[in-house]
């Protein structure tokens, strides 16, 4: 079996020489996003069986998946930085597996807690991971190519949360499950189903090889005060960029939590006649907006203008300001067109940023700025977005006006987004060692 995974030469390879570490990398990550995903497909069987409460239900959801972000991405993104990534990627893809396989077996909250909170852990890790080798299997230019497909990976695995967990659900449910599950529950067989499915589908990590680091300036073991003055002296262009990724996110995150409840108190629509047009619509706009995202970042940097990669981003962003008036479109036609528009973008921008962290910032800070970006992105977003919503419909009269409060902070926060790009792009380094 061939070792595909060699160092790169500091030359420009062709690009299809890094496709195969690349797909190894994205096939991880769909992996990783469906484990972590996948108990809240089926979450109302765990709800039945352990006589779970909405409000426990939530915390298992959403707590244990924002203290991962709070406090793992960065002391992760500093290991990322000066040690072994693939082997780290293996550990944190056993993490995971491990994580879905005590969600089979948990049969108290504290047990599905913990194991929640490893999927995240191994998940929202490996990614950090996964984004710092992709940079260094190819050339700057390269690199929006490299993460779109990465990116796809995690799309992917967004969807299969839904649909493969889903699928398993009904097939067990239906006396499918193999003999060795031993009569378990179908929402259990379902999470030791997935484990297998892991464990074969993270083989290939096994074949890659540690590329070297590029655009180190430092040294991978510069001791953590060179590493901090070398992130300050980077703050003019770290600072808007955050600021402008992370808006965006504020606009995705409340949109995405509070677009069926519009649809429902607005257009009148039950979760059955739009759940399934609304995924579909997620999953694509995904797609599409990390192609674009990919492509216009190369496309960015070849135009030679100083951070010309942050184009796509900045037009992008421009363009989700309307899009974040979908609450108040005055069709479902014209509602679904929006939303689409306005989760493009936000791929867009995501995909863009990642870029921009492996080019314009040295190897040695790209894990902890991944990982910062991560954790203070997930906290902000989904931890102060969708309460600025509620407090805008608040202002605005009470909870009738939700569509109305939604609107105005998609449009804030897009709006902010803009001039933050704009500013990040005009402070942005000439290389990633300038």
């Amino acid at each position: 079996m061939t070792d595909f995974a060699q160092p790169i030469e500091a030359t420009s390879p062709p690009f299809v020489r890094t496709l195969l570490p690349l797909l190894a990398l994205a096939l991880a990550m769909a992996v990783g996003f469906t484990m972590m995903g996948s108990f809240g497909t089926v979450q109302e069987g765990a709800k039945a069986e352990l006589h779970l409460s909405d409000y426990t239900l939530s915390l298992i959801q959403g707590l244990s998946a924002a203290l991962p972000l709070a406090v793992f991405s960065i002391p992760i993104g500093i290991l990322v930085d000066r040690y072994n990534r693939v082997r780290m990627m293996i550990a944190l893809a056993l993490v995971w597996t491990l994580g879905t396989v005590l969600t089979a077996f948990a049969h108290g909250v504290p047990l599905l807690f913990v194991a929640r909170m490893l999927t995240g852990i191994g998940t929202t890790g490996a990614l950090t991971a996964a984004l710092s080798l992709c940079a260094d299997f190819c050339v700057p230019t390269q690199r929006g190519r490299a993460m779109l497909i990465v990116n796809l990976g995690k799309s992917l695995g967004v969807a299969l949360a839904l649909g493969l967990s889903g699928a398993l659900f009904g097939l067990f449910a239906h006396g499918g499950a193999p003999a060795w599950f031993a009569g378990m529950m179908p929402w259990r067989s379902v999470h030791l189903g997935l484990a297998v499915i892991s464990v074969f589908a993270i083989l290939p990590l096994l074949l890659l090889r540690e590329p070297a680091r590029q655009e180190v300036a430092a040294g991978t073991h510069a001791p953590f005060k060179v590493v901090a003055g070398e992130l300050w002296a980077r703050r003019v262009f770290l600072i808007p960029l955050f600021i402008g990724q992370i808006s965006v996110v504020m606009a995705d995150a409340a949109a995405g939590i509070w677009v069926s409840p519009v649809l429902s108190r607005t257009f009148h629509l039950q979760p059955d006649q739009f759940a399934g047009w609304m995924g579909t619509l997620l999953f694509g706009s995904g797609v599409v907006g990390a192609i674009v995202g990919g492509l216009s970042a190369d496309r960015g940097q070849k135009s030679g203008r100083r951070g010309g990669l942050l184009i796509g981003a900045i037009v992008a962003a421009a363009v989700g300001v309307p899009a974040a008036l979908f609450p108040i479109m005055p069709s479902v036609p014209l509602f679904g067109v929006a939303v689409g528009l306005l989760v493009t973008c936000g791929a867009v921008t995501g995909v863009v940023t990642s870029v921009a962290l492996t080019v314009l910032i040295p190897n040695e800070l790209r894990g902890l700025c991944i990982g910062a970006f991560i954790a203070i992105a997930g906290l902000i977003g989904y931890g102060l977005a969708p309460t600025l919503v509620a407090a805008a419909s608040g202002m605005l009269g009470g909870e009738a006006h939700l569509a109305q409060g939604l609107a105005i902070v998609g449009v804030v926060t897009s709006a902010i987004s803009v001039i933050a790009f704009t500013m990040a792009m005009r402070r942005a380094p000439v290389s990633a060692t300038a």
